[in-house]
This record gives structure tokens, C-alpha cells and sequence, in this order.
């Protein structure tokens, strides 16, 4: 059976504002169901461990998938008691989903272990997927000769014009888009928050909170071809 790993931030601060941010809930829930529905296995992780931080803005218990998820404690508590990323071995799945909010751009880029479990799942013939600023995950992912993994792929991402248009330009560390271009790749954007998932092989990536569940069901898609 195929198993998918999702990774959430485990950054709450958004830049030297005093606000909150983490991860995007529904960036977590709709590709969880996309997968879970398909009879896929899927595991949840976040960079650090323990409590995972949700961005308060994304809370949305309407939203029929996010009451799903909090309606069932024990994925409740893979949220309140998650795993790390640093114990996870790349030989158990078949899919790696890096989920999106601010806070990813923060402590995805750097760390060792994104790179290295991605990586891994990727050259395994594995899937690699990443929603929103999920793809800051990318923007240093080389492999071990230097080069990007995303050069001279189709990817996209939170655009410039949606940054700017939740007047967070100038909060994040970096520009998205900027960093992804800057890796070589071919950044496809559609208008702000239209639904736009980008398959280029094995690498999924969504623009927005509105591509979530597309990135889910592409992810499963190619699972289960």
C-alpha cells in the first residue's frame, strides 16, 4: 500500500510583527483527505516535534475538511504531539506533501533534514509536492553535486502579487517567487487565487490554499497509476 508523509512548520512567529502564523490549516486537511479517501496511508510530521503551530487566520471550521480532521482526536493529537521530521526514514513512503503557511518560510529552507528525507523519497522514484510557501521547501533543495533539484522544472508557489496583496511583502524573509525563479526553475503563476496545480513528473506543486486539494489528488493520482 502506498504511504504519503505530510510536513507542517513548526514556526509561530510571523517575522518582528508580534503576530501569529504556522501552518495553513486546510493546507494540511484537504490533501490529507485527497489521499486518505484514495485508501493511501499518511503519516503527519512537523520540523521540531511536539505542538504544531496552526495559523490563527486559517481556522475555518466551516470548511467541511478542516471539521472533519479536528473532529477526530486522534488526529487531534498528531497535531498536539507530532513527530519530527529528524526520525523519519525515507524508505517508508512513497510521497512526501510539504504543506503550506507562513511560518514554513522560515524553517523549511534550511533545514537538513527537508532536504535530505525529500530528496531521498524523490530519488527512490517518489513523489515530491509542496502547497503555497510549501515550496519554500525547494528553493535550496541541491543535490549532491550543487545543483537545484527544480532547475529547469515547472513549479509554482505564493505568488508576488498575493504576498503583496496581504500586505506581507515585506514581512517574510524572502520572496517566493523570487527564490524559486532564482533556482532555475520555471515559475507558472495563474491570476491571484485561482486554483493552479503544476505536475511536471514526480514534482506536484499548488499556488495557493486554493490549489490544496488539487495537489492532494494529483499526489494520489500518480500513487496509484
Amino acid at each position: 500500500m502506498a504511504k504519503a508523509l505530510i510536513v507542517l512548520t513548526s514556526h509561530a512567529a510571523l517575522g518582528n510583527t508580534g503576530a501569529k502564523t504556522g501552518f495553513w490549516l486546510s493546507e494540511l486537511t484537504h490533501p490529507y483527505y485527497a489521499l486518505v479517501d484514495k485508501g493511501i496511508d499518511v503519516d503527519i510530521v512537523s520540523i521540531a516535534g511536539g505542538e504544531t503551530p496552526v495559523d490563527p487566520k486559517s481556522w475555518d471550521e466551516t470548511d467541511p475538511l478542516n471539521a472533519r480532521f479536528l473532529a477526530d482526536p486522534t488526529l487531534v493529537d498528531h497535531l498536539k504531539n507530532s513527530h519530527s521530521l529528524n526520525n523519519i526514514m525515507p524508505s517508508d513512503y512513497q510521497a512526501i506533501v510539504f504543506a503550506g503557511g507562513h511560518g514554513t518560510m522560515w524553517d523549511f529552507p534550511e533545514d537538513e533534514h527537508v532536504k535530505r528525507v525529500a530528496i531521498a523519497i524523490y530519488q527512490q522514484n517518489g513523489i515530491l509536492a509542496a502547497i503555497c510557501h510549501g515550496p519554500a521547501a525547494l528553493v535550496n533543495m541541491t543535490y549532491a553535486n550543487g545543483a537545484h533539484l527544480i532547475a529547469n522544472m515547472k513549479v509554482t508557489g505564493f505568488t508576488n502579487e498575493e504576498e503583496q496583496a496581504i500586505g506581507l511583502a515585506g514581512v517574510v524573509p524572502f520572496s517566493l517567487e523570487d527564490k524559486i525563479k532564482q533556482a532555475n526553475a520555471n515559475f507558472i503563476s495563474a491570476e491571484a487565487w485561482a486554483n493552479n496545480v503544476v505536475v511536471d513528473g514526480h514534482l506536484v506543486t499548488g499556488q495557493n490554499p486554493q490549489s490544496a486539494i488539487g495537489v492532494g489528488e494529483a499526489v494520489a493520482e500518480l500513487l496509484l497509476e
